[in-house]
């Protein structure tokens, strides 16, 4: 991987089946490109073009990010996070050298933008992320379900945008620099939490590559 740009020490350096599934998984991106007129930041929910090897996604037709293609782009993807408390580790009692942080998943994929102003490019794309975020559910939403006409004033009210990948970077902190009662600690103190994304990074807690168990 060429050009690392996100400090990623590598025990926190996200396995490479984990980075593919991040990024197949799509999901909510924040697009940053670099313009003449300083940094652009969009957030937009993104699908992966494996035969492309690009994030798709849109933009309003009034948000001049679109108008930057060509330009070198990074979409930053978050996954699970949760603070940490101190107070979840055993070694807390022992030495009292313990100070909180943060656990995370990150995928940060480098590329060139690309604008795609054609309507069926942009329906296309439209029936792949409902179909993608529909899916699952007792009685799915459909692109069809709502009137045509209305569907087509929607579609002139955006433009593509493509991120034609060149790298891509992944960082998952998970208590891996812990000793193992610390990283059990963390799971019990995190499964007790109200909020349930706490609960998910006790999972990847957990069932982290690489964690000295």
């Amino acid at each position: 991987m060429a050009g690392r740009s996100m400090y990623i020490p590598p025990k926190f350096a996200l396995s490479e089946s984990d980075a593919r599934a991040a990024l197949a998984h799509g999901g909510l991106a924040h697009l940053v490109s670099h313009t003449e007129d300083g940094l652009r930041v969009t957030p937009l929910p993104v699908v992966y073009d494996a035969d492309r090897h690009a994030l798709l996604g849109h933009v309003a037709r009034a948000n001049p990010h679109w108008r930057a293609e060509g330009a070198e782009s990074v979409a930053i993807i978050p996954g699970p996070d949760a603070y940490i408390s101190p107070a979840f580790y055993p070694t807390k009692g022992e030495t009292g050298k313990v100070v909180p942080t943060w656990n995370y998943d990150v995928l940060a994929v480098h590329g060139r933008l690309i604008a795609h102003d054609d309507v069926d490019w942009v329906a296309d794309l439209v029936g792949r992320l409902t179909v993608e975020h529909e899916r699952g559910r007792d009685d799915p939403w459909q692109v069809a379900d709502a009137p045509a006409s209305f569907v087509a004033g929607q579609l002139r009210a955006i433009v593509g945008v493509e991120l034609a990948i060149t790298a891509v970077e992944g960082k998952s902190k998970m208590s891996q620099n812990q000793p193992e009662r610390n990283r059990d600690g963390v799971v019990a103190g995190l499964r007790r939490s109200p909020r349930p994304g706490d609960r998910a990074v006790a999972d990847r807690v957990e069932n982290t590559e690489g964690a000295p168990r």
